[in-house]
């Protein structure tokens, strides 16, 4: 939940550039995350790419070439 509640606090006001830019490792770094709780950072940062391509494809845009993150 902290992996989630912290990306979604960092997304406010930022750019959709700037959304997709977010990186799970920062999540890590700044909760300071265990070896075995990194998974929930790849997570948020997945759910943050997979939100704004949805977002995307619903308003008639092009879908972004997404990798899910292998950090």
């Amino acid at each position: 939940i902290a992996s989630s509640s912290l990306a979604t606090e960092w997304l406010k006001g930022k750019t959709v550039d700037e959304a997709l830019a977010i990186d799970n490792m920062e999540i890590v770094e700044e909760l300071a995350l265990p070896p075995v709780k990194i998974h929930c950072s790849v997570l948020a940062e997945d759910a943050i790419k997979m939100a704004i391509n949805d977002y995307r494809v619903k308003n008639g845009l092009p879908a972004l070439e997404l990798e899910k993150s292998h950090h």
